[in-house]
């Protein structure tokens, strides 16, 4: 009898620890996976944790979207698109000469240039455009991939988003070392694209150009869902970042106003609530910089070090 009794309380004791267990789980799962970001501020650390204390239990697809120059990667003193493309051009003297002779004198962040630089690499197969691309960055930007981007990538990862790269290069030429430098998928990195043909880059592009309006307009056309996340660092990322559902970043705003605008980035995300993240980008003392040497195309604002 007292051993029945035993046995009794025995079968009871199991049972609420496998409760308690379970109940653990699930609360743990339930949860989000937090830790500090080094480089970001107190106040966008907490600021992170709450945002994804709130996306925990989201049901629908996590999708997070970054903007690739001056967000993951430093722009300093140029674009890689630029000094991939200014380079190859130097090397290759007969590989459209006039597309480079008719868009060096534009803007670089306008949609005529950004459209003439996947002209310039058409004729390229796909493989050999992302290793051109491959090629240059780790020649000249293996050491700018920004640490503490690099680490929120990761946690949001850990906390089951989807990370989107959305930039206006040439798609090609930043897929394979991108892809590689953040452990994504290939075809989530979303740049502006052009028809493959028998695997061979042609120069018809494919819209929506993701620069300014056409980066929302290419997440809701590549990647259809609407980001709970979203980080840029220029006015062409604008429109981008405003289409976050959740959490807003931007990282080195600009403090010049743009042409056609009322106010700079920087008063812009401070209007708004953004979180902002400093990160230096310097350039290398090495560095071949053939776009501006060569080519006479604009230096990117180097961001030094805030203490």
């Amino acid at each position: 009898m007292c051993f029945s009794s035993i046995s009794g309380r025995i079968r009871i004791l199991y049972s609420v620890l496998l409760l308690f267990i379970y109940l653990l789980f699930s609360i743990s799962c339930g949860s989000a996976r937090i830790h500090r970001i080094p480089g970001f501020s107190d106040s966008v650390n907490s600021a992170l944790a709450d945002f994804l204390e709130r996306t925990a239990d989201f049901s629908g697809r996590k999708t997070a979207v970054f903007d690739g120059d001056g967000t993951v990667l430093g722009q300093v003193p140029h674009y890689l698109a630029d000094e991939c493309m200014y380079n190859y051009s130097l090397s290759h003297p007969e590989k459209h000469p006039e597309v480079i002779q008719r868009i060096r004198g534009l803007s670089n962040v306008s949609i005529p240039y950004v459209r003439g630089r996947v002209e310039f690499f058409a004729g390229e197969s796909l493989e050999n455009l992302r290793k051109i691309g491959k090629d240059c960055f780790e020649k000249h930007y293996s050491g700018k991939m920004y640490g503490p981007m690099r680490a929120l990538i990761d946690l949001l990862k850990r906390n089951n988003f989807e990370i989107w790269i959305i930039t206006a290069s040439p798609e090609g030429l930043y897929q394979e070392f991108l892809s590689e430098e953040l452990n994504i998928g290939i075809t989530n990195i979303v740049g502006v694209k052009s028809v493959v043909r028998d695997g061979i880059v042609t120069d018809r592009i494919i819209e929506p150009v993701p620069q300014d309006e056409g980066k929302k307009e290419s997440i809701e056309t590549f990647v259809q869902a609407r980001p709970l996340f979203s980080a840029g660092n220029s006015r062409g990322d604008r429109e981008m970042i405003e289409y976050s559902a959740g959490m807003k970043m931007i990282i080195n705003p600009d403090e010049h106003i743009a042409q056609g605008d009322q106010e700079s980035m920087a008063e812009t995300a401070g209007k708004l609530g953004w979180a902002v993240v400093h990160i230096p980008d310097e350039p290398e003392k090495d560095f071949p910089a053939v776009s501006s040497t060569q080519f006479q195309i604009r230096l990117n604002k180097t961001h030094s070090r805030r203490d």
